[in-house]
C-alpha cells in the first residue's frame, strides 16, 4: 500500500511536468499520473462491471450503476481513502488553483471509477455548470486500449480529436464554454477503465458521490 504522502508527491511530480495545451481549448496532459502500486490496487478493486445496453450519450442515463469514491468506500478500500486525501491535499489544491485561475475554497470532491464496455459512447458537452475541474486517467493496461481515448472538439460540431489512451496518463481541464469533449463510438473489445475526478460546487445535489460529502475544499 503507497502511502498518501507518497501518492502526493507522485502527484506532484506529474503535474510539475504536465504539457499545457491550448487546442482546441486550454488542457493537460498527464503523464505516470498514480504510482504503480496504487495502479495494481485500483485495478483490483472488486467493482462489478455494469451491464449497460446504451448510454445514450450520457453517464447519467445509467446513474444506478455507478461507482464513486465515497466515504464508504474509501473506509473499505485503503487506495480509494490514500488517493482521495492526496487529490485534496493542500499541495494539489494550489497546483490547481494557481495553473487554472480558480478558486477551490467551498468545494467538494468526486471521484468516479468508471468500467465501459462495448457500444459506450458521450455526445460532445462541456461540463460547465456545478463542476469546477475536470480530471481524467486512463487504467485499461491492454495494448489496444490506447485507442478508447477521450475526443475533444473545436465547438460542439467539430471532428474528434481522439487523445491516446497509455495507461496511467490522463487530462484535465477547468470547464468552460469552449471545453466540448466526448467519446464516439468504437470497437472497445475489453473494458475501458478510468478515473474521473471532479471538484464540484456546494450545491452539487448527489451527496453520496462526494469522497467527503462532510468536508469541502478549504
Amino acid at each position: 500500500m503507497t502511502t498518501q504522502s507518497a501518492i502526493t508527491d507522485h502527484l506532484m511530480r506529474c503535474f510539475d511536468e504536465s504539457a499545457r495545451e491550448t487546442k482546441p481549448f486550454r488542457h493537460w496532459l498527464l503523464g505516470e499520473v498514480f504510482p504503480a502500486a496504487s495502479c495494481d490496487e485500483l485495478l483490483s478493486l472488486p467493482f462489478s462491471v455494469p451491464v449497460i445496453d446504451d448510454t445514450g450519450g450520457k453517464r447519467e442515463t445509467h446513474n444506478g450503476s455507478r461507482t464513486f469514491f465515497s466515504a464508504e468506500n474509501r473506509e473499505r478500500y485503503p487506495v480509494c481513502a490514500a488517493l482521495a486525501e492526496s487529490l485534496r491535499s493542500r499541495r494539489f489544491i494550489d497546483w490547481l488553483e494557481k495553473a487554472g485561475e480558480i478558486d477551490l475554497e467551498g468545494s467538494y470532491l468526486r471521484i468516479e471509477y468508471c468500467q465501459d464496455t462495448e457500444g459506450f459512447w458521450l455526445e460532445p458537452h462541456t461540463d460547465i455548470g456545478a463542476k469546477l475541474v475536470t480530471m481524467l486517467v486512463y487504467l485499461s493496461p491492454q495494448p489496444e486500449a490506447v485507442a478508447w481515448g477521450t475526443d475533444l472538439h473545436d465547438g460542439a460540431e467539430g471532428p474528434p480529436i481522439t487523445l491516446p489512451a497509455h495507461f496511467n496518463t490522463g487530462m484535465l481541464f477547468i470547464p468552460a464554454n469552449d471545453t466540448w469533449h466526448g467519446y464516439h463510438k468504437r470497437p472497445m473489445p475489453g473494458i475501458r477503465r478510468t478515473v474521473i475526478v471532479n471538484f464540484v460546487k456546494p450545491e452539487w445535489r448527489a451527496r453520496h458521490e462526494l469522497a467527503f460529502p462532510d468536508e469541502p475544499i478549504t
